[in-house]
């Protein structure tokens, strides 16, 4: 059940009939993972806590550094050397109380990834290491866990949703491969700022839509985003019968 603050905090969403106290109370039983806290994990972060996704596990080894503050906005001047997670942690309980916060600083791969999966609902990928991306598209297919994945670097961001219960979902590897991005990071290409904010915050709208049942999310489909123009495209994709990661799931 809602309580009477709940009902009050959460009133403007809870008017959209796609959501309703229904879907509400969904999102306060769904339990999410965010993986990156920096400039895509930051808006994905808030965004959930401020619509009462009801546990957030925070996974990230890393410490803040002044050069992040320029797009990860969870966090501000006062928490630089902490760890982000703790200064993320911090700022979304005071967002929003009602929300449980767990932390993860430990390195995320391969062999600590299935446990951990186990305890959520949804996955969320922000982060800017391929290596990480593809070992959590493994993880979360093999434990049947939806992955929202974005990416931004310079001006150009992109998004989608990777469902592993859909047999006609293709995997992060159908799409990229292994290895079919440059390697670059922000801090060696640069990024701007809002355009991180909006890929992480389509994130968490797609995350919103697939845990309070609502909407068609952005699986099959890759959303380009082109921010020194401004412009939107979006690319068809497919799973690949011979992929190693899905192939033996969808068989």
């Amino acid at each position: 059940m809602l309580n009477d603050e709940e009902l009050l905090r959460y009133s403007r969403q809870i008017l959209l009939q796609h959501v309703d106290i229904a879907g509400q109370l969904r999102l306060k039983n769904s339990k999410v993972l965010i993986v990156g806290l920096g400039g895509l994990g930051s808006p994905v972060a808030l965004y959930l806590a401020a619509a009462g996704v009801g546990e957030l596990y925070l996974a990230d080894f890393d410490r803040l550094d002044l050069s992040n503050l320029q797009r990860q906005i969870v966090h501000d001047s006062t928490a630089l050397g902490a760890l982000k997670v703790q200064s993320a942690q911090a700022r979304l309980q005071a967002l929003n109380p009602q929300v449980t916060v767990q932390t993860v600083s430990d390195k995320l791969d391969q062999d600590n990834l299935p446990a951990l999966l186990q305890s959520v609902d949804l996955v969320l990928d922000c982060t800017d290491n391929f290596t990480i991306r593809g070992q959590l598209n493994a993880a979360c297919f093999a434990a049947g866990k939806v992955l929202i994945s974005g990416a931004a670097i310079r001006t150009d961001g992109q998004i989608s949703v990777y469902d592993p219960r859909n047999s006609e979902s293709p995997c992060y590897h159908c799409v990229f491969g292994d290895g079919a991005e440059e390697g670059l990071t922000c801090s060696e290409a640069g990024v701007l700022g809002p355009l991180v904010g909006l890929v992480g915050s389509l994130q968490a709208l797609e995350a919103l839509k697939i845990l309070a049942g609502f909407g068609e999310p952005l699986m099959g489909r890759l959303l380009l985003i082109d921010a020194l123009n401004s412009r939107f495209r979006e690319l068809k994709v497919r799973r690949d019968p011979a992929c190693p990661v899905c192939a033996v799931r969808h068989a």
